[in-house]
């Protein structure tokens, strides 16, 4: 699987993310396919969908690139784009899905109590998570690494943050990289949590905190929009598999999933180059291969 990488360099002055909507300039979403001939078995995730002719879908509203709210409320970026093409192979089409907002910590439970029919929301696949939901996927890897002001000179890698104990790192509650970034600090006392990132990039400006850590596509997102306040530094420390979430051992709906994005590799791309990768720096990815339905 290639994995896409994004240097510090990414946080050059000029790096810009368009946030006008998928597949044009006048707000509408991208052309997404949607099948007129479905025919599922009969009690499959699949065919409960399709008859209900509406989904409901999971993804995060403060994700720059991968999913955020624009301007008239509607969700786009990546993930977004994601889902559609699932739903699309399910017969629903883009009016007919609901967007419910998922933010880390409530992932889990919002597929467990049949909120959602799936979750595509910067989900990074692991084993304390499977524990809980299965996930399609991946399709996409992302790597963790640090935002922090521009004039920051004394943190360029996580190694930097024990030396700095006094510089408080933010994150948000339930994510891997709130995680993975313990290791690294002094004290758990230099760790800030958030319900979403926004906060965090809030707080990084107002200088509340001084690192804001998660995945470098989505910090790569905050920096595009800061007018060159934030840059990235360092390189990625981390290997992020983004999967699917849904209903713990599924294994139809998992290998339907995996499936319909192999079918759709075109879509897959295109999605990718109208979203996240107008952030300048970023790689097309290729799609990954699947891990196995269990």
């Amino acid at each position: 699987m290639r994995f896409t990488k994004i240097k510090a360099a990414v946080a050059v002055a000029g790096l810009a993310l368009s946030l006008t909507a998928c597949g044009g300039d006048d707000g509408g979403g991208s052309d997404t396919e949607v099948a007129s001939d479905t025919d599922f078995e009969s009690g499959t995730t699949m065919a409960d969908i399709a008859e209900r002719g509406t989904v409901t879908i999971g993804t995060k509203f403060d994700q720059p690139g991968f999913g955020l709210k624009n301007l008239e409320g509607d969700p786009e970026g990546f993930d977004v784009e994601v889902g559609k093409i699932i739903a699309g192979a399910l017969g629903i089409a883009e009016d007919d899905i609901e967007w419910k907002e998922t933010p880390s910590d409530v992932r889990e439970q919002v597929i467990e109590d049949g909120e959602v029919d799936f979750v595509v929301a910067t989900y990074t696949i692991n084993d304390e998570r499977k524990e809980r939901i299965s996930f399609a996927g991946p399709y996409y890897e992302a790597g963790q690494m640090l935002m922090v002001m521009s004039d920051n000179d004394a943190i360029t890698a996580p190694e930097d943050l024990k030396a700095n104990p006094d510089a408080k790192v933010c994150s948000v509650t339930g994510s891997t990289p709130g995680e993975n970034i313990k290791q690294y600090l002094a004290s758990e006392d230099q760790l800030v949590l958030f319900d979403v990132y926004d906060k965090c990039a809030d707080a990084l400006s107002n200088g509340q905190v001084d690192v804001v850590t998660t995945d470098n596509v989505i910090l790569a997102g905050f920096v595009g929009e800061s007018d060159g306040e934030f840059k990235l530094v360092g390189d990625q420390f981390t290997e992020e598999p983004y999967g699917i979430g849904i209903t713990k051992g599924d294994t139809d709906f998992c290998e339907f999933i995996n499936d319909t994005l192999a079918d759709n590799e075109d879509a897959y791309t295109t999605a990718w180059e109208e979203t996240a990768g107008q952030v300048e720096g970023t790689e097309t990815p290729t799609l990954p291969e699947p891990d196995p339905c269990a």
